[in-house]
């Protein structure tokens, strides 16, 4: 039995002279030819790809339980995941130094960084060296490095890791949160940092 929908795009067929053709499964030698025409998914290509969707970039921040020094990373993995009860995601990779640290604390604070903070994110992306050197903070609520400039934060508690190939996905729950500072986000794009301009 046909659709409706189905029906009329026959008759748009049969007006055109030509009859609907069905699809077929491609077979080995089609699919192998598939494969080569859209890439496989080796390193190079998956990060050239996946560098074509923009993201926005933040700071994870906490504070040492022991030393009371300031710990931090920057991530662009970052997403929300649940409004009830409120969660948020990101990514770390299992080589990272600063994770084991910042996960040690009893809450971490993430940082929504703004368009002009893209030193502030090379400087907490880089490896060894006191990644706080300079930069501007307060203490947000729960007491962890809350960035001067950045334009929103959220005060979280882990709640879970979960592996995930070469890296760990980090779910966190949400104590609190709020905006801080105006102006545009730091947005990462095929390789290179930049800012956002559209309307709203």
């Amino acid at each position: 039995m046909t659709t409706p929908d189905e029906e009329a795009r026959m008759s748009v067929h049969a007006e055109l002279g030509h009859s609907p053709r069905k699809r077929r499964p491609l077979d080995g030698a089609a699919m192998q030819n598939h494969d080569r025409h859209n890439g496989h998914p080796d390193s190079r290509r998956f990060r050239s790809v996946l560098g074509r969707f923009a993201t926005g970039v933040v700071a994870i921040t906490a504070l040492d339980p022991h030393t009371a020094e300031p710990y931090g990373l920057a991530a662009n993995s970052f997403t929300s995941v649940s409004l009830d009860p409120p969660l948020v995601a990101f990514c770390v990779a299992h080589t990272s130094t600063s994770w084991p640290r910042v996960r040690s604390a009893k809450t971490l604070t993430v940082n929504v960084l703004a368009e002009h903070q893209q030193p502030v994110c090379a400087q907490l992306a880089a490896r060894g060296g006191d990644k706080f050197a300079g930069l501007a903070w307060t203490e947000s609520p729960c007491g962890n490095p809350l960035l001067t400039g950045a334009l929103a934060w959220l005060d979280c508690v882990v709640e879970a890791e979960h592996p995930a190939g070469d890296h760990a996905i980090v779910v966190a729950k949400v104590l609190q949160l709020d905006a801080h500072a105006d102006g545009g986000p730091l947005v990462f794009f095929r390789g290179g940092y930049g800012g956002f301009s559209g309307s709203s």
